[in-house]
């Protein structure tokens, strides 16, 4: 016996429009379908996007090497105390790079997320050693717990 590809012995593949009509979404629009959809993953995203804080204080060991949490205690780089809202490159205490002194870059969550997932990309030039932090979850944890963690 011979098989296609759309059958096997006994039993054949349903075709779209059949699984369509059987499905749990019967009667609903092409519209409220997408709508469901950009629902379920907008609430997806939200969750996601707030990050937990408890992961991130373990993502802030790697981070902790060069940076403080201390107002004006310097390591490699900057204190991070008040970090939200600040403007890049503004530490007096601190001799950052002329591309970061330029970058135009106030701190917040979102530039923040941009910064550390890429930093040479973001502020091309900066003298941040460090290659980012590519996966979105783990930025979210650690922006969760800097927030937290560097308020005055």
């Amino acid at each position: 016996m011979k098989l296609s590809t759309t059958s096997w012995p006994g039993l054949s593949r349903p075709s779209t429009s059949s699984f369509v009509a059987k499905s749990w979404m019967r009667g609903t629009s092409p519209r409220m379908t997408t709508t469901i959809v950009a629902a379920f993953l907008a609430s997806a995203c939200a969750a996601h996007a707030a990050g937990d804080a408890a992961r991130g204080e373990q993502k802030f060991i790697e981070c902790g090497a060069c940076h403080s949490l201390k107002p004006g205690v310097t390591i490699v780089g900057p204190s991070l105390a008040g970090l939200f809202g600040r403007k890049a490159g503004s530490l007096t205490d601190f001799r950052y790079s002329p591309a970061m002194r330029r970058s135009g870059i106030t701190w917040t969550a979102q530039t923040l997320d941009e910064f550390v997932a890429d930093p040479q990309k973001h502020v091309p030039a900066n003298r941040m050693p460090y290659a980012g932090l590519t996966d979105a979850a783990a930025r979210a944890d650690l922006i969760a717990y800097l927030e937290k963690a560097t308020k005055p």
